[in-house]
């Protein structure tokens, strides 16, 4: 299907920067805004709403950046465990440097970051918080609190949040973003409110989350695409009973939020002297659900990432040689969608490449909804000749015509065998773009292919076997949306990532 556009991107930007400072008013002093998922890169949302930009939610707070002040938290565990964000391939603690370095950029005042759930000393958590102080970043500290959340005896006292470090800020709108989940962005939230309060200061909390969006139904694409992108949580979308309770009006949550929320309910009561929120859904502030102008262009979008999320799934739990889990829990949508991997337009294409020629095989739809394959030849591997014959078809080149002359491909070769010790001969997609760079010099056919690079971004792609890491990052690097069969093509126990 071509790309079609499902998203109005600038009645969100509109729609949802009033709504935040109409809350913000409500509150009538500060509001700590809980960030739920991405806020500068939501890759998964500009996937699943066609239109909806990456950066769209911070296009948005540019809206009100004078209102703004941004706090970025992050967990202490993940400094330890050393985790990574898959969609960029770097480090949660790089991640922070990086988000202080987004956010300044466009004007934003970030000045606080706040390691959470500290517990015992850990000489790696210590080290990144001298860096930060180093950077001129003022960093508190909040610590692991015995029983929370449901002792909330404890959790709203002085051996609670008392304990934390006070954050000082000096704007009325606060929003607390992280990494990624898991972070303690709603208990920094509820921490700060109960300071503030102790100051004499107004202060609640509101949160900001795209999905599961509460006004579509729960078997919408789009929510079901929310419960495959957390398959590993075990999120599950639900009515929102609470608020069909409140107000006989039935809308989509999710359960961690339901089962959470007579306690946040009670804390807030704890904290602030009153529960201003009916309902999960009264918290929130989103607005996306009103800005679909193509409904039928994300659903689709939506099954497509269903079918994404699946395969993603499986290859990972095939390298790691891991149990069903999360695939099981993702084939349980696809049902719930009525989508099967049949209905991703590339994987049929590709496997029957394999199937033609015995060896892997790889397919790429382009933005018009053209496909086109690469096979495995004694020249290049599948990834990298799937990659230029989608240049050629965008270039408008002939597909006689060689790109790549073999007496300019065997040098590099020679030299990754010989010299580099390789074993496989054949071009990686890296080898081919940086031979196809040196080629434009002279060749105008390279240059007008290397020119359409750029079209490359959004696009899908499925190869029959599991992709290495050079593949997989330049496909990542170029913005095209690759699955892979779950299997490789050489067997044996160890596999190069």
């Amino acid at each position: 299907m071509p790309y079609t556009i499902g998203f109005d991107r600038e009645k969100y930007i509109q729609m949802q920067s009033e709504h935040i400072t109409a809350r913000r008013r409500e509150i009538g002093g500060k509001l700590y805004l809980e960030m739920g998922g991405k806020l500068f890169d939501d890759h998964h949302a500009s996937r699943v709403l066609p239109g909806f930009t990456p950066d769209n939610k911070i296009a948005m707070l540019d809206r009100i950046k004078d209102e703004v002040e941004i706090v970025i938290c992050f967990n202490a565990g993940d400094v330890v465990r050393q985790k990574v964000r898959a969609d960029l391939g770097i480090t949660y603690e790089d991640d922070v440097l990086r988000l202080v370095d987004v956010f300044r950029d466009r004007g934003f005042l970030v000045e606080n970051v706040v390691v959470t759930q500290l517990e015992g000393h850990n000489e790696n958590v210590e080290a990144f918080l001298e860096r930060l102080g180093r950077l001129g970043l003022k960093v508190s500290r909040h610590y692991m609190i015995p029983g929370y959340p449901n002792d909330t005896a404890t959790v709203v006292s002085e051996d609670g949040f008392g304990h934390n470090d006070y954050v000082e800020t000096s704007r009325d709108l606060i929003v607390m973003t992280a990494p990624g989940p898991g972070s303690g962005k709603l208990a920094t939230c509820l921490s700060q409110v109960y300071h503030e309060h102790k100051r004499g200061i107004p202060a609640g909390y509101a949160k900001f989350e795209t999905f599961p969006i509460w006004n579509l139904p729960l078997s919408h694409p789009v929510n079901l695409a929310y419960e495959a992108a957390t398959a590993d949580l075990d999120d599950i979308n639900v009515i929102d009973q609470y608020h069909l309770d409140a107000y006989g009006e039935k809308v989509t949550s999710y359960n961690r939020d339901i089962e959470v929320f007579p306690l946040l309910k009670t804390l807030l009561r704890e904290v602030t002297g009153e529960t201003p929120y009916e309902s999960p859904t009264d918290m929130g502030v989103n607005m996306a659900g009103y800005c679909i102008s193509d409904d039928a262009a994300c659903r689709h979008a939506a099954e497509q990432e269903i079918i994404r999320r699946y395969y993603k799934a499986l290859v990972e739990e095939r390298r790691a040689d891991q149990d069903n889990t999360e695939s099981a829990r993702i084939a349980n949508v696809l049902r719930k969608a009525e989508v099967t991997t049949a209905d991703r337009p590339v994987v049929a294409p590709a496997l029957e490449v394999a199937e033609e020629t015995g060896k892997p095989g790889a397919a790429l739809e382009l933005a018009d909804g053209t496909i086109v394959t690469g096979k495995t030849s004694d020249l290049l591997g599948p990834s990298a000749a799937v990659l230029l014959n989608a240049l050629k078809q965008l270039a408008g080149i002939d597909d006689s015509v060689h790109l790549l002359s073999p007496d300019s491909i065997e040098p590099i070769q020679t030299l990754k065998t010989k010299h580099l010790g390789s074993v496989n001969p054949r071009l990686h997609t890296d080898e081919v773009l940086i031979a196809l760079s040196v080629s434009a010099s002279t060749n105008s056919d390279a240059a007008a292919a290397l020119d359409q690079l750029r079209n490359l971004r959004g696009c899908d792609a499925h190869t029959t076997t599991i992709l290495g890491s050079v593949d997989e990052g330049i496909f990542r690097n170029l913005g095209v949306l690759v699955t892979s069969e779950p299997k490789y093509w050489k067997k044996g126990l160890y596999h190069k990532r």
